[in-house]
């Protein structure tokens, strides 16, 4: 046989294989595009700032190469998300879930609740993890269930949730400098407050520049009164609300403790032991106050931590222990048991929610929530050898901005059951640790919270008409009572007044979410 001829054999050869084989490789991309096409949907989540991707390294990346899913990651950040969200929901084109609860609130889910799906029994068939712990703490299946019966979102119950948001710092040099002690009741309160506004408390030679209390934190009046039981709840729906250990619930700025504690707030108030500008100012004139640029001029102030409060003068101030009132008990804040809701919605368009459900079920281990929470281990975290967990340190010494660069922090599925945060070291200096260090000579007083509970569409439009009146008119009273006095003599119209205004309806609306809550705890 010639040359060519066998060249030409050896070329047809090859051409055949070479047909054959691309063709068997595009059989197999078919198949693999329709396995790939099966196995990838697309969550949208939204972030407070750009911080990049790295909360998608790690454990998330490990969950959708352990679950076998291809996960389309579209990222909206919270300044342009009001705009963008409703675009989105007036299109067609919606993502299959949505994650965080800082992209939908319970009125917006209200509003789209049939653009998402109820989960109730996918959650019992696809999520193991998840339905151990609802049977096990009913908070997590009361939190999410709606006013119709179903479940249209995922919870969470987030770790190192402080007990205390919300609390006093006094400045510790100032009563070293003029000898006092720490006060512990209300009556100590006042002695104290009065040297801080007599005596050159800060040292500097000026006997009139110290402010013994100063606007900071929720609700500074009623934080102030806290001795007299003013506690309130977290939230704006449920913030004048408390729960006794009955069960039964308290609208505080109708109840006699209120009155008596803003009676005694006039009196400081009037001794010009608060300061005078409490109400007319805005947050950033008491924070200039707080961080003053010379010496520090404010004896006690509210808030998270004294680093936040005080800034640079944070060094001469400790948390305050709760002050005790006219019926000897101590009373604080309390800030909920890190339990919430949205933090996972499937939309209608999801065709395969079971699979999206089940591979956001391994965000439901003790693993997963410390990683989803504080960042990836080796990263931002580390588990030890008997099942412990350490926060690493930032390494450039900022804790909370290091935490939600690394991981989904307060947002998406997630579960810290009780004994989980006895399992977890922190940095103590910065950060959470910081923050539940201050706490504790707080914690034991703390009162029950109102829960955070769920409105049917109705209630919400109701709630809307009501609470505006009501609100601005117990805001308005309650800086009229603090500054001018008279709430004896005002107090009976007072309450009359708030009943024209619908406090009847808008208290029966409360009491029902919370019979519906107490309920969906028993499932």
């Amino acid at each position: 046989m010639k040359k060519t001829s066998v060249n030409r054999l050896v070329a047809a050869s090859l051409v055949t294989a070479l047909s054959l084989g691309l063709a068997a490789c595009q059989s197999n991309k078919k198949g693999d595009t329709a396995s790939q096409k099966e196995n990838h949907f697309t969550v949208a989540t939204v972030r407070w700032q750009d911080w990049g991707k790295d909360f998608l390294k790690g454990f998330v990346a490990e969950a959708e190469k352990k679950a076998k899913v291809d996960v389309d990651w579209k990222i909206y950040l919270n300044s342009d998300w009001a705009d963008q969200k409703a675009v989105l929901m007036a299109g067609g084109k919606l993502p299959d879930a949505f994650l965080g609860s800082i992209s939908f609130s319970d009125s917006d889910l209200s509003v789209f609740k049939n653009r998402f799906i109820p989960l109730e029994d996918l959650i019992d068939k696809h999520m193991p993890n998840l339905s151990k712990i609802m049977k096990k703490d009913p908070n997590m299946r009361a939190i999410v269930t709606d006013p119709d019966g179903h479940i249209y979102s995922l919870p969470k119950r987030e770790p190192m949730s402080p007990k205390v948001a919300n609390q006093l710092y006094i400045n510790k040099k100032w009563l070293d400098n003029l000898g006092l002690d720490m006060p512990k009741t209300y009556e100590d309160l006042v002695t104290v407050s009065k040297a801080f506004r007599d005596k050159d408390a800060n040292g500097n030679g000026n006997v009139s520049d110290e402010i013994p209390f100063e606007n900071g934190g929720v609700d500074p009046i009623l934080t102030y009164a806290l001795p007299f039981g003013t506690v309130i709840s977290p939230g704006e729906s449920g913030k004048y609300w408390t729960v006794n250990d009955k069960k039964e619930i308290t609208f505080t700025p109708t109840a006699d403790y209120y009155k008596e504690g803003l009676k005694w707030v006039h009196d400081q108030y009037k001794e010009k032991l608060i300061d005078q500008e409490i109400f007319t100012q805005d947050s950033s004139q008491a924070e200039a106050k707080r961080q003053n640029n010379g010496d520090a001029i404010v004896g006690i102030s509210a808030g998270w931590t004294a680093d936040a409060l005080f800034g640079k003068h944070a060094a001469e101030y400790v948390p305050m222990p709760p002050i005790t009132g006219p019926d000897g008990k101590a009373y604080v804040h309390a800030d909920g048991s890190g339990y919430g809701r949205n933090e996972l919605m499937i939309t209608d368009q999801a065709k395969d929610p079971g699979k999206i459900l089940a591979f956001f079920d391994q965000f439901y281990t003790e693993d997963a929530t410390i990683q989803t929470f504080y960042g990836s281990f080796d990263k931002a975290t580390k588990k030890n050898d008997d099942g412990t967990y350490t926060v690493l340190e930032a390494p450039d010494g900022e804790q909370d901005i290091f935490a939600w660069v690394n991981s989904l922090r307060s947002f998406g599925p997630k579960y810290a059951p009780d004994d989980f945060n006895k399992k977890v070291t922190l940095p103590k200096g910065a950060g959470d640790g910081l923050k539940l260090e201050a706490q504790k000579v707080v914690e034991d007083a703390a009162q029950p919270a109102f829960p955070n509970v769920m409105f049917t569409q109705e209630e919400l439009n109701r709630l809307s008409v009501i609470s505006v009146d009501i609100m601005s008119f117990i805001q308005t009273k309650q800086a009229h009572w603090v500054t001018e006095g008279g709430i004896d003599k005002e107090w009976d119209e007072y309450l009359a007044s708030l009943d024209k205004m619908g406090l009847k309806e808008y208290k029966s609306i409360h009491q029902a979410a919370y019979d519906r809550y107490l309920k969906n705890e028993k499932k």
